[in-house]
């Protein structure tokens, strides 16, 4: 069974940066999403970028597209989110989370196997 360990949050000022990781133990997908999901305080869990990781296939919410890349390192098993220019708005736990096949790539119903999570704070 895969696990995933997100680290890389933290607080930072309106306009800054953070690169959060994600860690993977105990398998790993040839023909899988690899994803980057938040939810803020009293709202809904939101997809925020995938990874097809059969074709290299990116997709980003439209509130992230421009400011947040998703990456990936096979050799360390490590899944990336770089998130440049934050906003307040960005305030969220963020998660990375893995599934097998096709499907919405952003759709968080969609995914299985999910991190603890890694907490994001942007002051304005």
């Amino acid at each position: 069974q895969v696990q995933l360990v997100e680290s890389g949050g933290g607080s930072v000022q309106a306009g800054g940066s953070l690169r959060l990781s994600c860690a993977a133990s105990g398998g790993t997908y040839s023909s899988a999403f690899l994803g980057w999901f938040r939810q803020a305080p009293v709202k809904e869990r939101e997809g925020v970028a995938a990874i097809w990781t059969r074709t290299g296939s990116l997709y980003y919410a439209d509130s992230v597209k421009g400011r947040f890349t998703i990456s990936q390192d096979n050799a360390a098993n490590t899944l990336y989110l770089q998130m440049n220019s934050l906003k307040p708005e960005d305030t969220a736990m963020y998660y990375c989370a893995a599934r097998r096949g096709g499907g919405s790539p952003l759709n968080p119903s969609e995914y299985n196997i999910w991190g603890q999570g890694t907490q994001v704070t942007v002051s304005s």
